[in-house]
This record gives C-alpha cells, sequence and structure tokens, in this order.
C-alpha cells in the first residue's frame, strides 16, 4: 500500500489505523504500523501510524434469544439484523429467521444493549415502545438465559415532496434532510435524524424510516458530497478553479421555503403514515466571494492550510452545505471561498493533510483526511478564526492570523483504591464549552503517559476537560487547576498561554442509585423512564452536564445509574420522556414540583423507590 502526501505537512489520519486493525480481524493490542509518505513524489521516509488500544473482552454461557415481530400485526420480521451491544464484549450481529427468531451466546455477566434494524421499519432497540424512547437494558448474570428479548418494530413513516427552483422547475441531485428539535449540551437545536437522501431528475425525494414524531425539511443543492470531490481532487494533485464563482445560487431551504430555522414548518407523522406533496422552492440567494489570506505567527503566509466558512446560527440550527464554503490556501497563502450564501460565519482555517492509498495497479484509490488544529496533537500546528458576516456582496482583504494555541500539562490522578497496572485507553479530552458557532477546540484527545502525566498543544477557547477510556471501576471525581476545581466550568485557554497543573482526579468511590419504581396503588412498574437531575438549576444546561441523568429500567423493572457527582437531586419516575428530552430546562422545572428529593455522597450506592408520577 502506498500513502501519498499532499499539502502542508500535518498529523496522519486515525482512519489508516482503523483500516489497518480491521485487516487484522483481531480484537486485541494492534501494534504501531510502518508507512512510507511520499510528498510530491519524492519519498520522505518511514514514519509509524500510532497504535491503538487493545481492549480485553469477556465471554462467558450467558444467552440472550427472542423474536423480532411487526408493531402493526405481530408477523415476524425475517432477515432484520439483531445487533447485541455492552462494554465487555465486541458487538455481535445475527439475522433473524424466517419465524423473526436470533440467538445469542457466549455471553458473560454483563450489561447489554439490543438494536434490530430492517428496511421499511423504525430502527428500534430492545424494550422501546415509543418513538425516540432509550430501550431497555438487559443486565446478565453468570450463565443466565433470557429467552423472551422480543423486539416489536414499527412500520416507519415516511415524507415525500418535491423541490423546485424559483420558477417552479424541479430542482435535481438537491440533499434533503429530516431533522428533528431536541436537546443538546444545553440548547434546543434541530439535528439531523440520518435520514438523507437526494432528488431525481424531476425534484422528488422521498425520506422513509422515519418514527412518528415531529419533523422539519431542509433542502440543500450542494453539500457534502461537494467537499468529498474537492478532496479527491486535491489529493490527485489537481486543484479546481478559484478565480469564478457564480453570482446568484440558492441557500439551504427549510419547508416551505425559508432560510430561517424559526419559520421552518413542522411536518407531524403518525405511525406509517407517508406526507405526500412536501413541495418547497429552494431560495434564491445573491452569492457572494469571500477572499483573503492566511498569516502565521511569523508573519509569514500559510501554504495548504483549509479555509472553512462554518454557520454561526443563534437558533442552533445544524450545518447544512458547508462543503461549499471550504477552500485551501496557495503556496502564498490567499485562499478563494466561492458561492457563500449570506448569514453569519466563523472563517476559521486549519491546516489540512490529505493522503491517497492505491494498490492492485492504481485502479482504486481510497484516501483519508485529516484535520489538524485545536488540540489535535498537532504540537506546533496553527489555526485561526476571524468572524464573517456576508450580504451578498463580494467580502475582501481578509486577514487570517494563526497561532499556536495553549498547551497543558497536568497528571492523572486516583483516589480510593490502588492504581491500575494498565490503562491503555486511558486519555484526557476537550469538548467546547460554547458549541455554538465555530468549530475551534473540538474533539482533543491525547493520550497519558505511562507516570499519569500527558501535555496537550494547540489548546484555545472554553474548553471542558474530562477522561475518557477509564479502566473498570474507575470514574471522575474533578479536575482542577492549580487546586481550583474545573470540572463544570471548563477552562478558557488563550493563544500562547501555557497551563501548568491540571489535574484530573479518578476514584474508585463510584455513586450509584437504583431503585424500583410502582404506581399510586403499590403495583409495580416495568415500563418507565427515571431522570436524576441536580436540585441547583444551573447544572441543568451546563455544557457537557454531569448532573442531568436518565435513564430506562432493565427487563426485570430495576433502575440502575451509576458516576452522580455527590450532592443533591431530585428523582422522578414518569410513563415516557423522548431521549435527550429531559436537558429541557423548562421541563425540569415543571417536574421537579412531583419529584423526590434525593442525597447521594461519595462512593454511596443508595437504594430509592420511586412512585411513577401522574
Amino acid at each position: 500500500m502506498r500513502i501519498q502526501r499532499i499539502g502542508s505537512i500535518g498529523l496522519l489520519s486515525l482512519a489508516l489505523c482503523a483500516a489497518d486493525a480491521a485487516a487484522q480481524g483481531g480484537g486485541g493490542a494492534v501494534v504501531a504500523q510502518e508507512r512510507q509518505v511520499i510528498v510530491n513524489g519524492v519519498p520522505q521516509g518511514d514514519i509509524q501510524l500510532p497504535g491503538m488500544p487493545g481492549r480485553n473482552f469477556k465471554t462467558g454461557t450467558g444467552r440472550i434469544r427472542g423474536r423480532v415481530v411487526a408493531s402493526d400485526n405481530g408477523a415476524p420480521v425475517r432477515r432484520a439484523q439483531v445487533r447485541v451491544s455492552g462494554p465487555d464484549i465486541a458487538s455481535k450481529t445475527a439475522m433473524t429467521d424466517g419465524e423473526g427468531r436470533y440467538a445469542f451466546g457466549d455471553l458473560p455477566a454483563s450489561r447489554f444493549t439490543l438494536a434490530a434494524t430492517k428496511s421499511g421499519y423504525v430502527s428500534v432497540q430492545y424494550g422501546q415502545t415509543r418513538p425516540f424512547e432509550s430501550g431497555k437494558p438487559i443486565e446478565l448474570a453468570e450463565a443466565q438465559a433470557l429467552d423472551k428479548a422480543d423486539i416489536s418494530m414499527p412500520r416507519g413513516s415516511v415524507i415525500s415532496g418535491r423541490v423546485l427552483d424559483e420558477f417552479g422547475d424541479p430542482v435535481a441531485d438537491a440533499d434533503v434532510t429530516a431533522l428533528r428539535s431536541s436537546w443538546s449540551n444545553g440548547r434546543r437545536r434541530l439535528q439531523s435524524t440520518g435520514r438523507i437522501t437526494q432528488t431525481n431528475d424531476l425534484g422528488q425525494y422521498r425520506l422513509f424510516g422515519l418514527p412518528p414524531g415531529d419533523y422539519y425539511v431542509n433542502a440543500t443543492l450542494r453539500g457534502g458530497d461537494a467537499m468529498i470531490m474537492d478532496l479527491a481532487l486535491a489529493a490527485g494533485g489537481t486543484p479546481g478553479p478559484t478565480g469564478s464563482s457564480p453570482r446568484s445560487g440558492y441557500a439551504p431551504t427549510f419547508f416551505p421555503g425559508t432560510t430561517v430555522p424559526s419559520d421552518a414548518q413542522k411536518i407531524t407523522l403518525a405511525a406509517g403514515q407517508e406526507a405526500q406533496g412536501t413541495e418547497f422552492a429552494l431560495a434564491a440567494v445573491r452569492l457572494a466571494k469571500v477572499s483573503g489570506v492566511v498569516i502565521n505567527s511569523e508573519g509569514k503566509p500559510v501554504e495548504g492550510s483549509m479555509v472553512s466558512a462554518l454557520p454561526r446560527n443563534p437558533e442552533g440550527a445544524v450545518m447544512l452545505g458547508m462543503g461549499q464554503n471550504s477552500a485551501r490556501t496557495d503556496k502564498n497563502g490567499n485562499f478563494t471561498l466561492n458561492g457563500v450564501v449570506p448569514g453569519e460565519y466563523t472563517l476559521q482555517t486549519r491546516a489540512m493533510t490529505i493522503m491517497t492509498s492505491s494498490g492492485g495497479g492504481g485502479d482504486n484509490m481510497m484516501f483519508a483526511v485529516r484535520i489538524g488544529g485545536p488540540g489535535a496533537g498537532g504540537g506546533d500546528a496553527e489555526f485561526g478564526s476571524v468572524p464573517l458576516n456576508v450580504t451578498g456582496e463580494d467580502v475582501g482583504n481578509l486577514v487570517v492570523m494563526t497561532t499556536k494555541g495553549t498547551t497543558a500539562t497536568g497528571r492523572v490522578t486516583f483516589e480510593g483504591g490502588a492504581k491500575p497496572n494498565e490503562t491503555p485507553s486511558l486519555r484526557v479530552t476537550t469538548f467546547p464549552a460554547d458549541s455554538q458557532g465555530g468549530m475551534v477546540g473540538r474533539g482533543t484527545s491525547q493520550a497519558i503517559k505511562p507516570d499519569g502525566s500527558f501535555e496537550v498543544k494547540g489548546l484555545a477557547g472554553p474548553l471542558i476537560v474530562r477522561p475518557t477510556g477509564l479502566p473498570t471501576g474507575w470514574t471522575m471525581k474533578s479536575v482542577k487547576l492549580n487546586g481550583a476545581d474545573v470540572t463544570d466550568n471548563g477552562i478558557d485557554f488563550k493563544p500562547g498561554q501555557a497551563i501548568e497543573g491540571l489535574e484530573v482526579v479518578l476514584t474508585s468511590a463510584i455513586s450509584r442509585a437504583s431503585g424500583t419504581v410502582t404506581a399510586s396503588s403499590g403495583t409495580p412498574v416495568k415500563d418507565y423512564t427515571v431522570v436524576f437531575f441536580s436540585d441547583d438549576p444551573q447544572h441543568w444546561t451546563a455544557p457537557q452536564t454531569r448532573w442531568v441523568i436518565g435513564t430506562r429500567p432493565d427487563q426485570e423493572g430495576k433502575f440502575q445509574i451509576r458516576d452522580l457527582p455527590p450532592g443533591g437531586y431530585y428523582a422522578i419516575a414518569v410513563d415516557y420522556i423522548p431521549q435527550g428530552e429531559w436537558g429541557d430546562p423548562e421541563l425540569l422545572d415543571r417536574l421537579k414540583g412531583k419529584a423526590t428529593r434525593v442525597s447521594i455522597d461519595e462512593g454511596e450506592s443508595k437504594t430509592v423507590q420511586l412512585k411513577i408520577a401522574g
């Protein structure tokens, strides 16, 4: 296999490591791989791709089996794919037979989730009876057999219609997406359901397999596929033209024909219903050309950097059509973004590395992209961003100054028990404290060293620090900076600033709450949702909040919540809450009057008996 590297020197894509791991087909440790890198046809010597930490999977004599049936008539769903997953196993899949039956064996004592998929049906989890509801976990003891883990699959609903231009003519190859409004990271926003399709030559589209519920439809003429094509051309060393730009085009448009998310019309679907005739025209807008230069901290132009205009939307809508607003800088650091629709953006630049892999005579090519930037482990990689307002007129002579960001050093410490001998998957990861607009600092992850120390480079902006890949039996207690608790508020990393004394504290004293739920008559209830939320409302909408947790009961009707920070909580059991909606502070404010007050101490395992709220 040959890897070619184009543009600025940056990081190798972990996708290549994943491919190597898949090729080996093992679940054990993956050693680092040696590959040759070629820049402009010149071999650069061997480089090392980082290895991926192994996972120690378990086996046992437990068993789960059941049937998958259609919820409308009870008929078996044949050739449905059922997947079992859990923290102690590699995910397994099974195909249902002619009677809808499936089975999984050799399972250890652990906690599992089951999910079923089949074309024409809504994908569901075991125990899920209503749309967007979490499934029920399955708790297996050693050698336990669960023989009636049946799954009921509803027929999928459909939204169909046409996308037109401003003259009423059909628009082909427009990307059409089904969205729904939900809470995420402290904000309500429109988010993709994962259902996306393209219009045909008649402008027709059909979004199928949707659960019943409320939806919003968006269409954009040029989205992610265009960016993939641009990257493929770049990987081949033939950049596209940058000197011309259409003067008019189409903005991402919501049904019934608006570019404003709050003006989008809601489409309500019943189970198995098809909403036909959802026809709307794309909003014609004047497109702008945005151009400028990227200069690094030494005052030199930056070649090969990716420049992107990322929508800043106070209403929290998904970012659509990003591909049309990206370009690479030339050898003089100049960039031109063509076809930018009016709106408010964050203009951000990050180093981009493109690698192509060819084999078998070169007829087939695959490529991977690793975008450097804040916290990506890029060492001295620089990045920068500026606000951008586009009204339809060209914007020129922009100067984007890049910086190296902040380096943070610290240590992971263990309290309450003997430190694990090995922690191959333990990492320090950062997330944006404000996910609204821009992507600076997103997705930082750095492995810790054997002595527990770590160093993360290229950090910028307000970030939340979290440990990931924790060893079994440990949880996060706190994150401190020179003794001050920054667990929930995060750290605002300033360019050029060195942060020392960052401490990530892990503890084996894990707080838990478990129990059962009864009706007002005292009868046990086995189908419900339990939510624990802090008695301090400021915690409800904190970024990456630890203080609001929802769960569903297992197959025996028992609920279990772990990793609760010590403190005071409201606990409530309700008949139904769509997954994630417990992040709505208005809902929590209404529920607290019916909730039970619970206090959880560090390391405490508390049993809580709840009554279903009316």
